[in-house]
């Protein structure tokens, strides 16, 4: 198997609501592994049974009912797959990152697991919010400042959201120009020969009495000019 230069794991989850302390529960998982920040192809997908309703305004974001995810399993059928997938120290990259290590440290606790490690967290908002301050920095605002196709996202989808959000990251990162191998030693890597063509001839550049006394006029006119008008 491959060696990974740097394994990352980009992730997102949807849920049947905005805040897991008040009883919102995770009903899809989607993870993408990253090796030196490009995907892999490697992933993780599970549909989650919330056992519980989900509202009509979250299945209008995301376009799933309670009667879509009955029967599926339960978080803690997918706990360990989840977390054999994400390993124990690779940093994990989530849009609005705070949002979904809540939701998924409220459904570790549920199973008595230890929650994600926050040391872990990349949140690509707060890069984007960095790098375009006063901008809309949602997923779709930064696809559409990439130029990355948005046609397939009709309605939230983590397995979609993660393929784009690893394109996004690569490009807040400036990852597309990493791990292409166009040079062993990145740092010697040049795109472009000179070929010098011998001695140059200087080109005086004479200026017109006209011109002289138009600037000099131009400079008259200033207050304290740092440059003197004789």
């Amino acid at each position: 198997m491959k060696q990974l230069l740097k394994r990352g794991i980009v992730f997102d989850t949807e849920t049947t609501g905005i805040d897991p302390l008040t009883g919102d529960r995770v009903i899809e998982i989607a993870c993408l592994e990253l090796d030196n920040d490009l995907p892999t192809g490697r992933s993780f997908h599970a549909l989650i049974d919330p056992e519980r309703d989900i509202p009509a305004e979250a299945s209008r974001v995301h376009g799933f009912t309670w009667s879509d995810l009955k029967g599926k399993p339960k978080f803690v059928e997918v706990a360990e797959a989840f977390l054999a997938f994400i390993g124990t120290d690779d940093p994990l990259i989530a849009h609005n990152a705070p949002f979904d290590f809540g939701f998924i440290d409220a459904e570790l606790a549920r199973v008595n697991m230890p929650p994600l490690d926050r040391a872990r967290m990349i949140d690509t908002y707060a890069l984007a919010r960095a790098r375009f301050p006063g901008m809309p920095n949602s997923l779709d605002a930064l696809c559409r400042r990439f130029e990355i196709d948005l046609s397939e996202r009709t309605t939230h989808n983590a397995v979609l959201d993660c393929k784009l959000l690893a394109e996004v990251y690569v490009e807040l990162t400036g990852g597309r120009q990493r791990g292409l191998g166009l040079a062993t030693d990145m740092s010697t890597a040049r795109v472009a020969e000179y070929a010098p063509r011998g001695v140059r001839t200087p080109r005086p550049m004479a200026v017109s009495a006209a011109e002289e006394a138009a600037h000099q006029a131009f400079v008259a006119r200033l207050k304290d000019p740092l440059w003197p008008t004789g």
